[in-house]
């Protein structure tokens, strides 16, 4: 299997860099099979990269690329544990460790008494004979086996705050309903239960037991009631990633736009945007601005690489200069948008920050859309093919803002009445 992974262009995101050179790293450390392991799931090298991953900000999509599977595996992967990772287990500083339990077997086998392997680890005795015998005794002593067994021994899951305490458990409940965050939720009870120090939970708390069901508290359905109702918890930012108001590099604001984009008088100026379906694939939705006329593009994810080429084949698709400028929304798929400005010879602008209202003709016929690809569809099987014929289908229905003529019919005036 051949992995290769494009040179920076311009001044893509860090995350993005690190994430495709370790996509090479894990090729080499896994022999080149980046896919599942067949009937097994992901092996424990692949679990603990996807959630390497996945904390570093990436989407499944780009995971499941990375690991050549299909991103709903990935997602089924983090949702078991609600997109929270597991700590990893470690080793208490002052337990004994595996050298120390070679050293007791090596002792015994030479005969020596507890008391000196003892002095020799400087451990207590106590420490040495009880891990003796808990562990076959002196004849039957292993190592190995006894690290292992420690392992296990070591698991001593607790129940979380909120499963323990049912009138806690109560009131963030009711909180919750009443659409309070966790972490308006956490400071109130401060509030409420000023002399109760059994009437407190962080909201980290909280938010895990939403989560991660098995914790047996919070219903799964209180979720709805949070501002962002993922399906599982998303990470926090990566501290490697820049600043927000640079993560697209060199980004020029809709503000820069010439006046006769702002009122629609010549054509060739686009809005963009990317439709999303099930299991996080996407198609790309490009609208002229003065004519409404609809392109549809196929693309391969939403990373910013796949989404750059398939704007550049389309745009090579339309007659030589129907498209000048693109205006898109602030999306991280856009960060190469100097290679497609390279490329197509077409300035692209971004919208302010939350603010899609400012490509509404856009939002407007992605609404439309939806009549053809309806919430809940996968888009990953439609062919370009399939997408033309429902561009096609758009731009031959009557529009009451173009005086019920069709955006094919207002495009071919415009064109001619600029040539």
């Amino acid at each position: 299997m051949n992995l290769t992974v494009r040179p920076p262009t311009d001044n893509q995101d860090r995350w993005f860099q690190l994430v495709s050179a370790t996509v090479v790293d894990c090729a080499h450390s896994w022999g080149g099979q980046m896919g599942r392991s067949r009937g097994w799931g992901f092996s424990a090298e692949q679990k603990r990269q996807i959630w390497a991953w996945w904390k570093a900000g990436q989407t499944a999509s780009v995971i499941g690329r990375a690991l050549q599977c299909n991103p709903g595996t990935v997602f089924h992967q983090l949702a078991s544990d609600g997109g929270i990772a597991r700590a990893p287990r470690r080793r208490r500083p002052t337990a004994l460790t595996a050298v120390d339990r070679e050293e007791i077997t090596r002792g015994l086998a030479a005969g020596i008494a507890p008391g000196a392997i003892a002095r020799t680890l400087h451990r207590a005795r106590s420490t040495i004979t009880r891990e003796i015998r808990r562990n076959g005794g002196r004849l039957d002593y292993r190592a190995g086996a006894a690290d292992a067994a420690m392992w296990t021994r070591a698991k001593r899951p607790q129940r979380c705050r909120l499963a323990t305490d049912a009138r806690l458990c109560a009131v963030v409940a009711a909180q919750l309903r009443e659409d309070w965050s966790p972490g308006e939720i956490a400071a109130r009870l401060v509030i409420e239960y000023p002399d109760e120090r059994t009437m407190r939970v962080s909201h980290e708390t909280i938010y895990r037991t939403l989560y991660i069901q098995a914790r047996g508290a919070l219903k799964k359905d209180l979720v709805a009631h949070l501002r962002r109702r993922h399906a599982i918890r998303r990470p926090r930012r990566d501290p490697l990633a820049p600043p927000r108001a640079s993560r697209i590099p060199d980004a020029v604001s809709i503000a820069a736009r010439p006046p006769e984009i702002e009122d629609r008088a010549v054509p060739g100026h686009w809005e963009g945007d990317l439709l999303a379906g099930a299991g996080n694939t996407h198609i790309g939705t490009l609208v002229e601005r003065k004519s409404r006329f609809v392109q549809l593009i196929q693309v391969a994810g939403k990373d910013t690489t796949s989404v750059v080429d398939g704007l550049i084949r389309e745009v090579q698709r339309l007659p030589a200069g129907l498209m000048r400028t693109l205006t898109w929304d602030r999306g991280t798929e856009m960060v190469q948008h100097h290679r497609f400005s390279v490329a197509t010879d077409v300035a692209v602008y971004f919208c302010d920050p939350q603010s899609p209202w400012q490509r509404g003709s856009n939002e407007n016929t992605n609404g439309l859309l939806r009549q053809y690809f309806p919430k809940g569809m996968r888009l990953a099987h439609l062919t370009q093919a399939d997408l033309d014929a429902v561009a096609d289908r758009l731009n031959r229905r009557p529009r009451q803002t173009l005086g019920f003529r069709t955006p094919a019919e207002q495009l071919a005036l415009d064109v001619a009445a600029t040539s």
